[in-house]
């Protein structure tokens, strides 16, 4: 069976899709209170949020959801102001989860966005691979995976989102 032929689209007039969304939470996973996922890291609440959170916060599913979905408008917004090619809905929908995860200032910056911007799709996409360490330590590595939270796993789904193989 053929493949469609790819449909590239300026970012300006995307948005992420609802499948991509539900990837991301359930990638983030959720917690009713703020805590520090990892010793290092910064509090979290819900969905993955860390704007504005201190621990002691609490939250509902329903709370968590909508700040979700204003962390997903800014991380689309930082990517439409720093990504200057179309993009198909399957890599955009895997850079937003990225960008989701790394931050904006991280994903603007990277190495991935400027072959990403020099036409070098397959180049771009394989960066993701790369952004799999935490605090000095390789996520792939089984000795690991406690501390990193299923990192390496959440790259490959992304990698395989971007290039087209996610199923």
């Amino acid at each position: 069976m053929t493949r469609p032929p790819m449909v590239r689209r300026t970012v300006a007039g995307m948005t992420l899709s609802a499948a991509a969304l539900v990837g991301i939470l359930l990638h983030e996973g959720y917690t009713d209170r703020a805590v520090i996922p990892v010793k290092g890291d910064v509090p979290t609440i819900g969905f993955g949020t860390t704007t504005g959170v201190k621990l002691g916060d609490t939250t509902t599913p329903p709370q968590a959801l909508v700040r979700a979905l204003t962390d997903v408008q800014q991380f689309e917004g930082a990517l439409k102001q720093c990504v200057t090619v179309p993009l198909a809905q399957h890599e955009y929908d895997a850079l937003v989860s990225f960008s989701y995860n790394v931050g904006s200032r991280a994903f603007c910056q990277s190495t991935l966005v400027r072959k990403l911007n020099a036409e070098d799709y397959a180049g771009a996409c394989a960066e993701l691979l790369r952004w799999r360490f935490f605090q000095g330590k390789d996520c792939a590595l089984p000795a690991n995976a406690r501390l990193c939270g299923g990192l390496a796993k959440r790259r490959e789904a992304e990698y395989s989102q971007c290039i087209g193989d996610a199923s």
